[in-house]
Order: C-alpha cells, then sequence, then structure tokens
C-alpha cells in the first residue's frame, strides 16, 4: 500500500490561452481544475499507475468538500480530518505562443495544531508494514515545523518506508529522522544544503550529501533538474543520471509525478535503475495532458522504454 500525505492541499486551476498579456483580458481556450497540492498531485498519478493507493489530507470547508467529492469520483479513498476555514487554491496559465507557464500559488489559511494531531493519528490509521508513505508539500502555516519529522518517526516504527518531498525548515527535519527517500528538485536542494544544485557536478555532490544527511546506507538522495533529468544516489550507494528526451506544454506536477512512479515501482519490487525509468515515464507522460497527475499509465510505460539510465 502506498499512503500519500497532503498536509496542505488545493483545488488547482490552469487555464490556457493562446498568448498572455499583463493587464489584458482573457478569453481561455481550455480549462482544467483537480484535487491537487503536491500530496495529491502524488497520490493521482500512483493511482493511475495501478498502486494501491490511499490519501491523508486535512480539508475545510466549500472547497473540501469538492475535494473529497472528486477524489472520491477518481476511486481515491483515505482518512480525511475537517478543520475551520476553507482550503486554498492555485493557479496556473499556459501560454501557448510562449510555450510557458506563470504560475499562482496560496498560502492556506492557519490551522490549529489539533488538525496535525488528528492528521497523525488519521495517517498512522492508514500504516502498513511493508508498504511507502509519501510525504509531500508544504504545511499549513501555524503547524510546528516538527510535522513531517514526527510523521516520518510514527511512519517508520510501524514498519512503514518513506518517500520525503517538501521544503524550508519542516524538510531540513524531516531528513534527520531518516526517510527511506529524499527527493527534491533542484531548488529545494540548494535551499535546503545551501550550495548550488542545478549544474551536473553540483545535482552529484548533493545527491550524495542528502543520503549522508538520511542516514547514508539504505537510503537515498535524488535531485530531479526538469529538462536535464535526475541525478541519485541510491541506497546500495551506486550513483544514477537519469534522462528522457520528452517535453510535454504541461510540466505542472511532473515532479509529483516523478515520485509516484518511483514508489509504485519500488513497491512491486523493481530494481531501482527500473523504478526510476517508471519515474522518468510517468514525469514526462505527467506533462503532456493538463491537470496535474491526470497521467496515461500506458502512455507513461511507453516512455519508461525511451528513459537513459547510466552509472555514474
Amino acid at each position: 500500500m502506498i499512503v500519500c500525505v497532503a498536509a496542505n492541499p488545493s483545488i488547482d486551476k490552469l487555464f490556457e490561452v493562446e498568448r498572455l498579456v499583463a493587464g489584458g483580458i482573457h478569453r481561455p481556450i481550455g480549462f482544467v481544475q483537480t484535487a491537487g497540492g503536491k500530496g495529491l498531485n502524488a497520490a493521482r498519478a500512483a493511482h493511475h499507475l495501478g498502486g494501491d493507493v490511499r490519501v491523508a489530507t486535512i480539508l475545510r470547508g466549500h472547497a473540501g468538500r469538492w475535494l473529497e467529492e472528486t477524489l472520491q469520483a477518481e476511486g481515491i479513498g483515505g482518512a480525511f480530518v475537517w478543520t475551520h476555514g476553507e482550503n486554498r487554491s492555485s493557479l496556473s496559465v499556459a501560454d501557448r505562443s510562449a510555450g510557458d507557464l506563470t504560475e499562482f500559488y496560496e498560502h492556506g489559511p492557519v490551522a490549529p495544531e489539533a488538525a496535525w494531531a488528528e492528521l497523525m493519528e488519521a495517517a498512522s490509521g492508514l500504516f502498513r508494514t511493508g508498504g511507502w508513505l509519501t510525504i509531500s508539500g508544504s504545511m499549513p502555516r501555524g503547524l510546528s515545523d516538527t510535522g513531517y519529522r514526527e510523521l516520518v518517526t510514527e511512519a517508520k516504527g510501524a514498519g512503514m518506508r518513506v518517500a520525503l518531498d517538501a521544503e524550508g525548515e519542516p524538510l531540513r527535519l524531516a531528513v534527520e529522522a531518516g526517510p527511506e527517500i529524499v527527493k527534491l528538485n533542484a531548488v529545494e536542494a540548494a535551499g535546503l544544503l545551501g550550495r548550488p544544485a542545478d549544474g551536473r557536478e553540483d545535482a552529484l555532490a548533493c545527491c550524495a550529501e542528502l543520503r549522508r544527511l538520511a542516514g547514508g546506507d539504505g537510503r537515498a538522495g535524488i535531485v530531479t533538474r526538469g529538462a536535464d533529468g535526475v541525478t541519485v544516489a541510491a541506497p546500495d550507494g551506486t550513483v544514477y543520471e537519469g534522462m528522457l528526451y520528452e517535453r510535454g506544454r504541461y510540466p505542472v506536477g511532473s515532479g509529483d509525478a516523478f515520485l509516484a512512479g518511483l514508489v509504485v515501482g519500488l513497491e512491486r519490487g523493481d530494481r531501482w535503475p527500473d523504478a526510476l525509468g517508471l519515474a522518468l515515464g510517468a514525469a514526462a507522460a505527467n506533462a503532456e495532458l493538463p491537470g496535474a497527475g491526470a497521467l496515461e499509465a500506458a502512455r507513461a510505460n511507453e516512455l519508461r522504454d525511451r528513459v537513459e539510465i547510466r552509472t555514474v
């Protein structure tokens, strides 16, 4: 089983326009709305890839009811913790002529500490020995930075394996608890480690450092670099580089789809190079369709066969 924690979910909206002009009025030529935020994006992608997925998330108000109904319609169940206020929204605007995205992300309202305690309890009720827990994205404002570290410790005590993809102080503290995987993009890695991570050599060094910080042997450090692929320091110390020469118009959520593909592969017993292939295939398939995590499994598997994985 794969449990995906989404502490700060969002209604994610994507508008597509022919050309984005600052100060102008636009009539979108396309619109997609999904139950999003990184944790729910990862859950959706893992579900599409055939994973046995449950979510644990904090919901609020009318927006929360929409999120719950959407997840249930997609066949994704789990544990839902309710608190006051409304869940946040995020907006991406795809400029078709320029081929780029302009993005807006709400922080979301402050959450009470009681909501985190309830989320911990709800997630723990889903844990199964040998399963995977993904912890993705930001924590709601108002909660302790130690929350993700507590969650990693709780999951490992229950025999779960943990994949972490977060940011800031909650990330730094959670890494100290020894998750099996720390997967960051280059910006997040640079922020945590205080050194560049965008160049190849820098990314390789950052992977090794992430692995060391998480506990060394048996842990993996991963830096995703967008179109430049991924660098990995695997649990056994092998260092990999992965590349897939495919580009899509909708990259939002591709990092989440990467994590989903990796965990789905590992959960079913794939070797690390094969799981990385599925991860890169899922990330590329995600970028081909509007709506984060709404990938097609057949396309992800087709793209997986084009991935280049090499040992460094």
